[in-house]
């Protein structure tokens, strides 16, 4: 069997895997092996066809992570408007229990509220900030 077939069976080996685990680093690593794959075809010797998979991989996965770095960090998933569209809505407050929470009525059903941490427990409107289970975290307006 010939280097590139060899190659060229890894590379889809990556991508294979890559579907399963869902990272991108495995299909990075696969474009260094389709690299080599190229370069056997080239007719390069199979220690230049090694390094040629070694710098395109590795380089692609450097690259990968400078672009990454660069990038701000995502608010986590409770408080990301992003991923949930209640954050950032408007409720009113009738009155707090003396647990620390309220009940509202939001979206056509009775919700658990709240208070964001250090917030004084005062009725009127308020802001969703945060979604913690199926209790809304809120700050006043």
């Amino acid at each position: 069997m010939a280097n590139s077939t060899l190659w060229w069976l890894i590379a889809g080996a990556a991508v294979a895997l890559e579907l399963v685990s869902g990272t991108i680093y495995l299909l990075l690593l696969g474009t260094g092996f389709a690299a080599a794959a190229v370069a056997a075809h080239l007719g390069a010797e199979l220690a230049t066809q090694i390094i040629v998979a070694a710098v395109v991989g590795v380089g692609a996965v450097a690259a990968w992570y400078l672009v990454r770095r660069g990038r701000a960090a995502e608010a986590p998933s409770r408080s990301n408007r992003n991923v949930n569209l209640d954050i950032g809505e408007r409720i009113h407050v009738d009155a707090w229990q003396p647990d620390g929470t309220a009940t509202v009525r939001y979206r056509g059903a009775q919700w658990t509220v709240l208070p964001r941490e250090g917030l004084d427990m005062a009725p009127g409107e308020h802001r969703v900030v945060e979604m913690v289970g199926s209790r809304l975290v809120v700050d006043r307006l």
